[in-house]
């Protein structure tokens, strides 16, 4: 059985839920039309709005609770903020003074791969930045990012030197759904020396994607020098 219509139908419920909260059609606290109303209005099965909701409630946009239905999650952007750390409030917290450095920038089209991991067409120019964070001075985290200008307007005209791409974004961009993948690799010659490690050392690795309802905004690789512990952020 393919699965893939379901989804499709489920992704487009959910999309057009999260215009109406962003376009507070459906305001912060509000309780939204029941499952069995919405399958109506949908024209879908139960089973499919399930699945859309939930999709939401997973992107913190919604509160789901039995018997009490399902509600817009109040202050769902500041939640959805406050999910991303800050690398410079992680250094500061730690004791050591913060610094940052941008090792390139530049508008390039985007590879196959990270096209398809934020859903847009291969070849579109994006900005490009690789940038290393210090504490101290040492290196504690290089970042390999690709910015949508469509997605976050303005991108074009910061001086990434004064302010890192990681906090412009968060302070600026709230982010309506995302994707983190964890996994461990061993540093290529870029990350070796980036973050001032051998080559074939095991890193800590951070695939996080993010979007808003203008489309995909960053998608970033985090590369954390090696020891780096991982602190749950708030």
């Amino acid at each position: 059985m393919n699965d893939r219509p379901l989804a499709n139908k489920a992704q487009a419920i959910a999309s057009e839920v999260r215009r109406r909260i962003v376009d507070r059609e459906w305001r912060q606290g509000d309780r939204i039309p029941d499952e069995a109303e919405l399958a109506v209005t949908f024209g879908v099965a139960r089973a499919t709005v399930n699945k859309a909701l939930q999709m939401l409630a997973d992107e913190g946009l919604l509160d789901r609770k039995r018997r009490a239905g399902t509600h817009v999650t109040v202050n769902p952007a500041r939640r959805a903020t406050l999910t991303i750390p800050i690398v410079r409030e992680q250094i500061e917290q730690a004791g050591m003074t913060y610094s940052h450095r941008v090792i390139a920038q530049r508008r390039s089209p985007i590879p196959a791969d990270i096209a398809a991991r934020m859903e847009l067409p291969e070849g579109a120019e994006l900005i490009h930045l690789r940038t290393v964070h210090y504490g101290d001075g040492n290196p504690f985290q290089a970042e390999d990012r690709w910015i949508n200008p469509v997605a976050a307007p303005g991108v074009d005209l910061i001086d990434f030197h004064r302010i890192n791409p990681n906090e412009w974004l968060v302070r600026n961009f709230p982010w309506l759904r995302g994707d983190m993948v964890f996994s461990a690799e061993n540093a290529d010659a870029r990350d070796a020396r980036l973050l001032g490690t051998r080559q074939g050392t095991a890193l800590l690795i951070l695939q996080r994607t993010t979007w808003n309802d203008l489309g995909a905004i960053t998608s970033v690789r985090l590369a954390f020098h090696p020891g780096y512990c991982l602190i749950a952020s708030p």
